[in-house]
C-alpha cells in the first residue's frame, strides 16, 4: 500500500446555545467565523484556528437529525450535560498561557495543566454546550 495524503478538515460539535458556543470559539479561543448558516437555535457556525484555512470546527445544533429517536435526543443530552457526548484536542506551544486566558474568559476547568505520566502535558475545560476541550502542550 502506498502512503496516502490525508489531512482533518472538518469536525463537528454540538451546541446547546449557537451564540454562547460563538462567543466561546472566536473569543475565548480565538478562533476565525468562516460561515454562519441558520437562526435561532439551528444554526451551524463554522469556526477554525487563524492562520489555518483548511482545518475547521462545525458547531452545529444536535438534534437537526429527523433520524434522531426521542431515546436518542434524550441520551444526547443527558451524554452533552455531563461533559461525555463530544470532546475534542487543541494544542499551543503556551499551555500555562492559553489555560488561563481561557478560564478567565469564564470556560468550566475539567483539568488544571498537569503532567501526564505518558509523557503529555494537557488541561481540560469545557465549552457551553459540555463538550470537552482539551489542551495539550506542543
Amino acid at each position: 500500500m502506498t502512503g496516502m495524503d490525508i489531512t482533518i478538515h472538518t469536525s463537528f460539535l454540538p451546541h446547546t446555545d449557537p451564540e454562547a458556543s460563538l462567543a466561546f470559539y472566536r473569543d475565548a479561543l480565538g478562533f476565525e467565523v468562516r460561515l454562519d448558516v441558520g437562526k435561532g437555535p439551528m444554526r451551524w457556525i463554522t469556526v477554525g484556528p487563524a492562520g489555518q484555512p483548511d482545518t475547521a470546527i462545525v458547531l452545529h445544533p444536535p438534534f437537526a437529525d429527523p433520524g434522531i429517536t426521542p431515546d436518542e435526543r434524550r441520551v444526547i443530552a443527558e451524554m452533552m450535560a455531563k461533559g461525555t457526548f463530544a470532546t475534542i484536542v487543541l494544542a499551543t506551544p503556551d499551555l500555562d498561557g492559553t489555560f488561563e486566558a481561557v478560564v478567565a474568559a469564564g470556560a468550566e476547568v475539567v483539568q488544571e495543566p498537569t503532567d501526564q505520566p505518558y509523557g503529555v502535558r494537557d488541561a481540560a475545560f469545557r465549552d457551553p454546550a459540555g463538550n470537552q476541550v482539551r489542551l495539550n502542550q506542543v
